[in-house]
């Protein structure tokens, strides 16, 4: 412990950064679920399906859409998101869950669907590989 009080008292520098981050980590995370962009569940992508209707898009390749994908899914690759919008959905009110590998890019493209005026628009959280290890189906069909 004597340590830890020496370390902090000769870098007052890198704990003041340390302790920046931290709070901006945290403000992004407070901000992201306050505005509706925090990614979805699994489950609440399912609930969003059966109750809402909602659509559901891939953004993956085609290769990787052709192995396998979620039942009733689009593919709508994340580059031609911004040219293709419009054949997801013409309503943009209604729902539209957004997935991808393994969460990282679902986000981009739900970004800018929400750019394009559609309102509401979820990324699914971890992709289709968090869907997967949830047992939930997915086809190749």
């Amino acid at each position: 412990m004597d340590q830890l009080l020496e370390f902090i008292a000769h870098h007052p520098f890198l704990w003041g950064a340390l302790g920046v981050i931290v709070i901006a980590l945290i403000a992004n995370e407070v901000w992201r679920g306050a505005s509706g962009n925090a990614p979805i569940s699994s489950s609440e992508a399912v609930r969003l399906m059966n109750s809402d209707d909602a659509v559901v898009v891939d953004t993956r390749s085609s290769s990787d859409y052709k192995k396998n994908h979620i039942l009733n899914a689009k593919h709508v690759p994340l580059a031609g998101i911004d040219d293709r919008a419009k054949e997801i959905t013409k309503d943009t009110n209604k729902p539209i869950i957004v997935y991808c590998g393994a969460g990282n890019s679902a986000p981009q493209a739900a970004s800018k669907l929400r750019a394009k005026g559609y309102s509401r628009v979820y990324a699914l959280k971890g992709g289709i590989n968090s869907w997967q290890a949830d047992g939930l189906p997915v086809t190749s069909k």
